[in-house]
């Protein structure tokens, strides 16, 4: 287990809260910006980890190039980045925390993709290149690692650590980099490169969307040696038949040996793949698709090795955040729990993950309470609490909320009431529409526990200022 105390209280003004993962030159936090009131995640690059020039060599000039670069860019489909800065022993970026699992997990797991799905997948991946290839930027390692579906089955694209900037004034020239697979020819050639080199790999990424495996395999020098001699096997190979015969031009295009032979743009690559479909394109990957990431970041799957909890899961309930007595959360629940309901737990997580002591977590969440009477019931029950463990880290009691209907199933655990049900998906469709019915049936039927349901519910608004609407909508309607 990670030790409390290698983890840095802040980086510059952003007080850290959590140990997100690891990496080969550093690590990625959860953080807490004070002036937007909104979560972050930080990655690092450790000075001594540098092999050479420390924070003025060419490894630190990569990192301040992934900043550089991402910060030109806004756009849905690439995580953001706020702000690059520089500590004693490192140097950091605060950019986008958000939840999702990479496009890798997806294939690791046998995913089998519907057409439907991998348009959307295309489309929103093109479309993101488009946006950065618009202003000189390229990523240059376009993978399924590095591509990120969140939970509401929209995509992100991740790490722009390598990308070249066009008139960048890193005079370094760095030396090979990308994922064998996905490196066109003129990378391993030495050859001038250009915004192709990720039509190239995303040419890769479609192929194995529709195939299930990459389209060169094998180990890093046979893989070199395909890619600039050998074009891969047909779409229409193991037993596909005719399925995606209608895309092998598109993809063969994308993965043409000569940057001049391949799409020009990406946004010729997204029109030829429209063309090939001839259907409406999802806006997001189906939700009978995705697979729910719990409590991880997008945007750093190289960083730590947690695996998501795959759809459908019940198992455990979310973790509480890291630098925190798991009891001493538990006994603030309790409290909160008579006062509010089965949100509570969901209230005491978010509120721990804004502060680091327990005089101010109590105030922001005497804070949230609506009128005084629940705010000195909250109070007077935190006072007279010893802060012992409870039992299973949830509510000792039942709730007393007037609003919240329970019913029994048969191995005696809790869940909503059919009016809770419906109080819930009507506060949510007030925040995302039509989805809301959607994201009530799957958070119901992953898990029975009234905690955790609304814990899942929550992960489903994108937006923090939707979901602090959310919860004032259900909490008045009770």
């Amino acid at each position: 287990m990670e030790s409390r105390l290698v983890v840095p209280e802040r980086f510059g003004k952003y007080p850290v809260t959590g140990l997100l993962g690891r990496g080969a030159m550093g690590a990625v936090y959860r953080a807490f910006d004070p002036d937007i009131r909104r979560v972050v995640a930080i990655k690092t690059i450790r000075w001594d980890l540098l092999s050479e020039g420390g924070p003025e060599g060419p490894l630190a000039a990569r990192f301040r190039n992934e900043a550089r670069a991402a910060g030109r860019l806004s756009h849905p489909g690439i995580v953001a980045v706020y702000e690059f800065g520089q500590a004693d022993d490192c140097a950091f970026i605060a950019m986008e925390y958000v939840q999702g699992c990479t496009l890798r997990e997806y294939f690791s797991r046998k995913t089998a993709f519907e057409e439907a799905d991998v348009v959307s997948i295309m489309v929103q991946l093109l479309d993101a290149l488009e946006h950065a290839h618009e202003r000189k930027v390229w990523h240059r390692d376009i993978k399924p690692a590095n591509l990120i579906i969140m939970n509401d089955g929209r995509l992100k694209i991740a790490d722009f650590g390598i990308a070249r900037i066009e008139a960048s004034d890193i005079t370094q020239t760095f030396p090979l980099m990308g994922t064998p697979g996905y490196i066109p020819p003129e990378m391993y050639r030495g050859d001038p490169i250009d915004h192709r080199v990720d039509v190239f790999a995303a040419g890769a990424v479609m192929y194995q969307l529709l195939c299930g495996k990459a389209p060169f395999e094998g180990a890093a020098e046979a893989v070199m040696f395909s890619v600039c001699n050998q074009d891969p096997a047909p779409l229409t190979a193991d037993g596909q038949g005719a399925r995606w015969a209608h895309y092998e031009p598109v993809v063969l295009k994308a993965l043409a040996k000569a940057p001049g032979e391949r799409f020009d743009t990406a946004a010729y690559f997204r029109e030829a793949i429209l063309t090939a479909y001839s259907g409406p394109v999802n806006a997001a990957v189906s939700q009978a698709t995705v697979l729910v990431a719990h409590g991880r970041p997008q945007g750093h799957a190289d960083a730590h090795g947690s695996a998501p909890r795959k759809h459908g899961s019940t198992s455990g309930r979310s973790s509480w955040p890291a630098g925190w007595d798991p009891a001493t959360l538990g006994s603030v629940q309790t409290q909160l729990a008579n006062v509010v309901g089965p949100m509570a737990r969901v209230l005491v997580q978010r509120a721990a993950q804004r502060c680091g002591d327990l005089d101010t977590l109590v105030n922001l969440l005497a804070g949230e309470l609506d009128t005084e009477s629940e705010r000195q019931a909250f109070l007077s029950g935190v006072s007279t609490s010893s802060f012992t463990p409870v039992p299973g880290h949830g509510p000792a009691r039942p709730s007393r909320h007037p609003g919240f209907v329970n019913s029994r199933i048969g191995d005696g655990r809790t869940r909503l009431g059919p009016d809770e049900m419906a109080r819930t998906t009507a506060a949510l469709a007030r925040q995302i529409g039509p989805l809301a019915r959607v994201i009530v049936k799957r958070a119901s039927d992953q898990t029975d526990d009234p905690e955790q349901f609304f814990l899942l519910i929550l992960e489903g608004i994108e937006s923090e200022s939707d979901r602090e609407a959310f919860l004032r909508d259900v909490r008045a309607g009770h």
